[in-house]
């Protein structure tokens, strides 16, 4: 979109060199992840906290209330948070380095058999995180990269990263800290997990062989660009 709003929150945000970091390209030129986009009108933690400045005024809460709480939210997510960041800092060690595409063609050694494992990537990764942008950040050069050496369409790939991110929200440890704790079950996180992983696998497996299929001439015209 580039209407009249999208232009404005565009223009409150600043890049700048990331200080510390020097990384090049093979041709000598900065590359875009080593370039930090300061958006902080347009990035979704400043709407929500609108929102909640607004929620606040037209629930008629007390100020006072309101920073409790707001301080009760900080603590749920005082071991996700930072969890999340180191990840995110990882992958971009990785993407930058090419520890991405060195896993992604030691993958590639598994052949036919990748589309299988491509959904079980993004699983774990979410499972491990907690979040699916982390696992496409962490895994999706390595997936677009094992699947170009195999044969396989690398939007499949990713999508098939993303996809499979999904079903492991179930069992990301930071998720079931926050929920737990939102309904008052803290301490039984472990069993809400044995309560909902075998349904997430078996999401997961229909997926993976969907996935496979779509590698195949059985399904293979369902993927876009074919």
């Amino acid at each position: 979109m580039d209407g009249p709003v999208a232009r404005l929150v565009a223009a409150r945000g600043t890049s700048f060199p990331w200080p510390g970091l020097d990384v090049r390209t093979a041709d000598g030129t900065l590359p875009k992840a080593a370039v930090y986009d300061f958006n902080w009108l347009g990035t979704g933690g400043t709407v929500l906290l609108a929102v909640g400045v607004l929620t606040v005024l037209i629930l008629r809460a007390r100020p006072g209330r309101a920073l409790r709480a707001y301080g009760e939210a900080c603590v749920q997510i005082r071991w996700a948070a930072p969890s999340i960041g180191c990840v995110l800092a990882l992958s971009y060690v990785m993407n930058l380095s090419g520890m991405a595409v060195s896993l992604g063609a030691w993958l590639a050694g598994t052949g036919g058999a990748f589309a299988l494992l491509s959904g079980f990537l993004g699983w774990f990764g979410v499972a491990l995180t907690g979040s699916d942008t982390s696992s496409n950040a962490l895994f999706g050069a390595m997936q677009v990269a094992a699947a170009h050496r195999v044969g396989m369409d690398g939007l499949l790939a990713a999508a098939t990263n993303s996809t499979g991110g999904v079903q492991g929200k179930a069992e990301a440890m930071q998720n079931l800290a926050i929920a737990s704790g939102a309904v008052g079950l803290t301490g039984r996180e472990g069993e809400i997990l044995r309560k909902v992983i075998g349904w997430s696998l078996c999401v997961l497996a229909a997926l993976c062989l969907v996935a496979w299929a779509r590698t195949t001439p059985l399904l293979d015209w369902m993927v876009v660009g074919r």
